[in-house]
């Protein structure tokens, strides 16, 4: 039976994964804040939730964020960019997922095949950066891009049938983009998890250190 720790288990993504990963079969472990106390932004805490499981994960998927914390909504302009929203925005979008993929990789296959997936953002691409704005969220995700792009070269030496990708999920009816979506196309959680698992399931090795959409459609970084 295939095993999967899900990060962020009880969000509006992260629960969608862990029922339809569960519905095929699979074995799935959820943390989240609300339901088991995991705080993503704080290493002692993430050490102990990931030190407490045993065995190996075929899939470790990070689905933490948000894109307002503490009523810091994105900023339209220079003006509005405070020091402590883009701390706050580094803390749970790039350094959390770092924090439980260093503590995740003894839990990850040496040799057999697995993936280490982690919600990033297209906002997070600098090439694709045409309107400007959301710095803090657009940074911090671009950081968790690089992260996630370092670890995969440095993984592929000892796990060479790892693959650590991005992944952009669309807009999604959720809480964290409700006040967001504007006149982009949505799909409901369930979708997108849908989308999001076969993008997951068609990933290959040579494909590790990638950012991909929905669709399996490769983001410039």
């Amino acid at each position: 039976m295939k095993r999967a720790l899900i990060i962020g288990s009880s969000g509006g993504i992260g629960s969608a994964i862990c029922a339809a990963l569960a519905a095929r079969g699979t074995e799935v472990t959820g943390l989240s804040r609300s339901g088991h106390g995991l705080d993503v932004t704080d290493e002692a805490s993430v050490a102990a939730h990931l030190g407490k499981l045993e065995g190996q994960y075929d899939l470790i998927f990070v689905a933490t964020g948000a894109l307002d914390i503490d009523g810091a909504q994105p900023e339209k302009s220079l003006k509005a960019l405070t020091a402590k929203a883009l701390a706050d925005q580094f803390a749970l979008n790039a350094i959390g997922p770092a924090l439980v993929l260093k503590h995740a990789v003894r839990l990850l296959p040496r040799r057999d095949c697995a993936v280490f997936a982690a919600l990033s953002a297209r906002v997070g691409s600098i090439g694709d950066n045409r309107l400007g704005g959301w710095y803090s969220y657009r940074t911090a995700k671009a950081a968790l891009n690089q992260i996630l792009h370092g670890a995969s070269v440095e993984l592929a030496r000892t796990h060479r049938a790892l693959t650590v990708v991005a992944l952009h999920p669309g807009t999604v009816e959720t809480r964290f983009s409700a006040d967001y979506a504007d006149h982009n196309p949505t799909v409901s959680a369930d979708a997108a998890a849908a989308n999001l698992l076969q993008v997951i399931g068609g990933l290959k090795s040579a494909d590790t250190g990638k950012f991909f959409d929905w669709q399996g459609r490769e983001v410039p970084w």
